[in-house]
């Protein structure tokens, strides 16, 4: 699987590359203990395109037949073959053709790259590398000749030489999660090194006690960034007990959390949901390191998910989820790569995403990445030219979320007949003396969902603001739009002389969409999805108005139709390779 990376390529410091050659005498006796059972998912269909010389890494296409390549245009791709994301797929292919081209290009990027040189010795990079190179030890050496099963040996105890020096410098967050996991997988494979695996262990608790929140979540509220994490400490606890070696207690409550935060977050289709940068997730890697965890631990009476985590808000009713980002975006270094969603939602009906974000553009360039964070990039309220946070330059290179809401605010409203939360922020306070306030409510069979939005001016000093925003426009009123993005899957149509739209999913259901006393507009949108070489064309619908009252309010209805039957039989094809394409 293509791991989240939070910033690109780090640069390589002249002190990675002395730690590197002051650990490589280490490495000369190394051996490996028997190699772990693989556990990493990975795509069949990406192998084979892989095969045919076709790689698509971290959205950039790269033509490279028979050989792996290590040269790319974009800091994530660079990171992806440096990762070695690769051999998670080929492995899923696991034939002679996949298993030679793996081994080449394991051997290509140790003559290459062994000594230090290259962007891959960075602690995170390099413990995300060696986790897969063990995982996948025993497809990578098998049918290679004694010298050649040295080097790969070699490989893994130089990779455990250089990051026991530079683990603890790795940047807070998943880096250093990656680069002690990366560390402790090593020490459990290679021989000799067992005895220094329980220490590892206690200091990767420790290390994730720091990263993973009370509520198990993180601070960059990213949920891909989480499920990356709960999967590197998922397979260190798994690789702990197959080496009959206790997991910290501490770890082990990290991930109990996490593990719930995870399931609040996931739509009903088992995808996660897609705010501030986080995509889906690869398919079926949270379902395996859930199985993974219960294995691990005691089952007991299953447990009512909670209806938060993280700061996002789950409705769920009848196969049906709705999530909502219900908290202001992740400030300090975590809002480099925040979003202005707040108070946006995702809806998912069975397999079938619906109202989606558009995501996140940092594989497009920077033009698309700084127009996927903008709140009318999400299904929630924006005023025209403003975002419900600002950017703020830090560096040349950086745009910081900021100037943004600071009180938000949730309350449940549950009841026998619906799922229900009344959600509130002031992002445009200062600037148009506005809140936003919206309600949101699922009907218990999940078959509909009613939403009201309204912009609200309270308070002498909002109403002055609103009255000095009014008269800048000329006393037209403060143009906003409620903005609807569809999946691009959805099929999207005008009904009723433009006062609905029918929305048909792949499964054949059809949900109508109404706002009450005005038009509708279908305009073009983007599903920005992770991997892919370009942006998919999509639709959103808009509802485009004035606000000349201290008070606008717009109440709509997203609902199934009633011919629409209770239960589908889903049995239309997803993308028949599964993966990102062009």
């Amino acid at each position: 699987m293509t791991q989240p990376s939070l910033t690109g390529t780090t640069p390589v410091r002249m002190i990675d590359r002395l730690l590197l050659r002051f650990g490589a005498a280490q490495a000369n006796r190394a051996a490996l203990r028997a190699p772990p059972e693989p556990r990493r998912i990975g795509q069949y269909a990406r192998g084979r395109q892989m095969i045919a010389g076709r790689f698509i890494m971290a959205g950039e296409v790269i033509e490279a037949p028979v050989r792996i390549p290590f040269k790319a245009r974009t800091p994530e791709a660079v990171d992806a073959l440096h990762g070695f994301d690769w051999l998670d797929h080929l492995a899923a292919v696991g034939d002679g053709a996949a298993r030679r081209l793996a081994q080449s290009g394991v051997l290509d990027w140790a003559a290459q790259f062994g000594r230090g040189a290259g962007p891959g010795w960075v602690p995170d990079l390099a413990g995300r590398r060696v986790t897969r190179l063990i995982a996948h030890a025993l497809f990578v050496m098998q049918g290679l000749d004694a010298p050649d099963q040295d080097r790969v040996v070699h490989l893994i105890a130089q990779h455990a030489a250089y990051l026991t020096r530079a683990a603890p410098r790795a940047a807070p967050g998943l880096p250093q999660i990656e680069a002690q996991a990366g560390l402790l997988q090593a020490a459990l494979a290679l021989d000799g090194m067992a005895a220094r695996a329980p220490d590892l262990a206690r200091q990767l608790a420790g290390i994730a006690s720091s990263v993973i929140g009370p509520d198990g979540g993180v601070a960059s509220r990213n949920p891909e960034e989480l499920l990356a994490i709960f999967e590197a400490l998922t397979a260190c606890a798994q690789a702990l007990a197959d080496h009959d070696l206790a997991t910290p207690s501490a770890l082990l409550s990290q991930l109990q959390r996490s593990a719930t935060a995870l399931q609040v977050l996931r739509h009903a289709d088992g995808g996660l949901v897609r705010f501030q940068g986080g995509g889906r997730g690869a398919e079926g890697i949270l379902a395996d390191a859930l199985g993974g965890l219960g294995r691990l631990t005691p089952t007991g009476a299953p447990q009512a998910l909670p209806h938060a985590a993280m700061g996002y808000q789950r409705l769920a009713a009848g196969r049906c989820t709705v999530l909502i980002d219900a908290a202001p975006p992740p400030a300090g270094a975590a809002a480099a790569l925040a979003h202005a969603s707040t108070l946006a939602f995702e809806l998912t009906s069975n397999r079938r995403p619906l109202i989606v974000s558009c995501g996140d553009g940092r594989s497009f360039g920077a033009e698309w990445h700084r127009a996927s964070r903008a709140s009318a990039s999400h299904s929630t309220l924006s005023i025209e030219g403003y975002s419900s946070a600002r950017f703020q330059r830090t560096s040349k290179a950086r745009q910081h979320l900021g100037d943004g809401p600071r009180d938000v605010r949730a309350q449940r409203v549950d009841d026998a007949q619906s799922r229900g939360v009344e959600l509130s922020h002031d992002g445009y306070l200062a600037t148009h003396g506005l809140l936003h306030e919206r309600a949101l409510a699922l009907s218990c069979d999940g078959r509909m969902v009613l939403g009201r939005d309204g912009l609200t001016a309270s308070g002498r000093d909002a109403e002055r603001r609103f009255d000095q925003a009014c008269a800048r426009s000329g006393g037209a009123g403060i143009a906003f739009a409620l903005r609807f993005h569809l999946h691009p899957e959805a099929e999207a149509s005008l009904d009723m002389n433009a006062k609905a739209v029918s929305v048909a999913l792949r499964s054949g259901e059809i949900w109508v969409f109404r706002a009450s006393g005005m038009r509708l507009a279908l305009a073009p949108s983007v599903y920005l999805e992770k991997g892919r070489a370009k942006p998919r064309a999509s639709q959103q619908i808009v509802l485009s108005l004035r606000a000349k009252a201290y008070r606008t309010q717009i109440d709509w209805s997203l609902a199934k139709a009633q011919d629409t039957p209770l239960a589908l039989r889903d049995l239309g094809q997803d993308d028949p390779l599964a993966v990102p394409s062009l």
